[in-house]
């Protein structure tokens, strides 16, 4: 099982425990979906916390998937997309433990959060040009400014937990050690209060937001299935699944 669901005192944790990076596959983007929305229609919950077990966070949709079939990507985009707006139209508070790596569909789930709260160890980066793929820059820049996002974008440099926190991402930076103790106590602050009132206050303030998040994100998707058209993008997918450098047609425009 690539996570697992536990409910207790009015607080949903939801933890990826799929090893060694927890990429998902299509099926497993999808799975998850499914929950958070179970999880958001279900009166025991007021509050959900997503979080990790092993040495990150989220590294993303698998690649091993895609490179051995790109039709597949349809599919992920899919699990993708409707992963994010799971979390993002929500009828219950998501707050987000981060730590170690925060990449691609990671950054997806953190964009589309309400709170996101790391460990000192959290990097966050959008590796998705190096993949021969598009997507995560609308939630990331739902958290960083605009020619921050640029820049880990064309880049691919990561920036790390205090960065964020500068920048406004994050609420509070804290100890791995406490990480988990600390997002359950903000939880629980939250679900103290009427449950009925939290849900109106969220999409109150999701109604007030520049711009329609999910459309911005079909938006990019549009971008991915073209980028998949192009060898590059094979050979992005190839070169990361048999650990070399990539080597790309330096004669096209």
């Amino acid at each position: 099982m690539a996570f697992e669901t536990v409910i207790e005192n009015g607080i949903a944790e939801l933890i990826f425990c799929k090893p060694p990076v927890n990429a998902f596959n299509s099926q497993e983007w999808s799975a998850i979906s499914r929950q958070l929305d179970q999880l958001g229609v279900d009166p025991q919950v007021k509050v959900i916390v997503i979080r990790a077990e092993g040495k990150g966070f989220c590294a993303g949709v698998d690649i091993k998937e895609l490179a051995a079939d790109s039709s597949r990507i349809v599919a992920v985009n899919k699990g993708n997309y409707d992963t994010f707006k799971s979390i993002h139209l929500n009828p219950k508070p998501v707050i987000v433990a981060l730590h170690g790596f925060v990449l691609g569909g990671g950054i997806g789930i953190s964009g589309a959060a309400d709170i996101i709260v790391a460990s000192e160890c959290a990097r966050f980066g959008v590796p998705e040009v190096d993949r021969g793929a598009m997507g995560g820059g609308a939630h990331l820049q739902r958290m960083f400014p605009v020619q921050k996002v640029r820049y880990m974008y064309y880049t691919g440099e990561f920036i790390d937990a205090q960065e964020a926190y500068r920048l406004g991402a994050v609420e509070r930076v804290v100890p791995k050690a406490e990480l988990r103790d600390v997002v359950l106590k903000m939880a629980a602050k939250i679900a103290e209060k009427s449950s009925p009132m939290i849900q109106l206050a969220k999409e109150a303030l999701t109604g007030i937001e520049d711009g329609n998040l999910e459309d911005k994100y079909r938006w990019e998707q549009g971008f991915t299935l073209q980028a998949y058209t192009d060898d590059d993008s094979q050979e992005a997918r190839d070169a990361f699944v048999e650990k070399r450098d990539a080597t790309f047609n330096q004669t096209k425009a």
